[in-house]
């Protein structure tokens, strides 16, 4: 749980600016994925926010992952980096380019990270 929220927000903070909107967007894919009431999500967060600057490489975190869950549970994963990426609707390059990296890292191929970016996109774009 604290690796997967801890990459959610590395990628939150990839462009340099963690925003309130990446922040709910976390605190909703944790609660939603760990069956987690809002404070128990919110607390979860903040414990991960804490991890993420203590782990300096993200090949690390992702690394973790990796070993840790299925492939289909990875592929939840960078749904999630997605969605999170999205919820500030600002596309920025260093963002891309991370989730980029982190599917390769997560063994997610490119053409099902695509999918999953345009499933990400969608509901961002549903109300």
């Amino acid at each position: 749980k604290h690796a997967i929220g801890a990459l959610l927000v590395r990628a939150a903070k990839a462009d340099m600016v963690y925003l309130f909107e990446e922040i709910e967007q976390i605190d909703t894919v944790l609660a939603h994925r760990y069956d987690l009431d809002a404070v128990q999500a919110a607390k979860l967060r903040a414990e991960c926010e804490v991890l993420e600057k203590s782990i300096p490489k993200t090949l690390e975190i992702a690394g973790i992952l990796r070993m840790a869950v299925d492939l289909a549970d990875r592929e939840a994963t960078v749904l999630a980096l997605w969605e999170v990426v999205l919820a500030d609707g600002h596309k920025v390059e260093v963002e891309d380019q991370l989730l980029i990296q982190l599917e390769g890292l997560l063994g997610v191929l490119p053409e099902k990270s695509k999918e999953l970016h345009d499933i990400a996109l969608a509901r961002r774009k549903t109300p």
